[in-house]
């Protein structure tokens, strides 16, 4: 839920920024960029600290670089469709412009949304930080083969 509502929020910011772009007669290239950019570091400013609830733990240089590595694949896709969608549709309007960069996001979302969750903050949430997750979150087993949230039985069975 808490990725669906920054998701929700940086959506609203990088279309508002497109849009003020495109008022300002900036050119596409640096349009996309520029909003792409602002929603990006808002996005890991907004997963690191609420959805993950990450404050230091290991490897936060890795996490931003791998974040930014994510992203920037994406914003090269990004361009590539609203670039494309120029060249095949001849210069866009402001609503083509849009439904392309809306197109770029959508096509994108579930792969940096699992690439989020699996690549960039997994080894903080796995390295038994604090703010990391506890019992019945995916805890690895006990050293008896028993996870953590299922009682033994009494003749040291736990699978029944």
């Amino acid at each position: 839920a808490k990725q669906a509502l920054i998701g929700v929020f940086n959506t609203v910011v990088y279309f508002a920024v497109l849009n003020i772009l495109i008022s300002l007669s900036v050119p596409l290239f640096w349009r996309v960029t520029t909003s792409f950019a602002v929603a990006t570091e808002t996005s890991y400013l907004l997963n690191r600290r609420w959805t993950f609830r990450l404050k230091g733990g290991i490897g936060p240089w890795r996490e931003t670089v791998v974040f930014f590595v994510v992203n920037g694949v994406a914003w090269v896709v990004t361009l590539a469709i609203v670039f494309g969608a120029d060249a095949a549709f001849g210069p866009l309007s402001r609503l083509g412009e849009n439904l392309a960069n809306l197109a770029a996001g959508c096509l994108l979302l579930l792969p940096k949304l699992a690439l989020y969750r699996d690549l960039v903050f997994r080894g903080s949430l796995t390295s038994g930080s604090p703010s990391g997750p506890g019992p019945g979150d995916g805890a690895e087993p006990e050293p008896n083969g028993v996870p953590p949230h299922l009682p033994e039985r009494p003749d040291g069975d736990a699978t029944g």
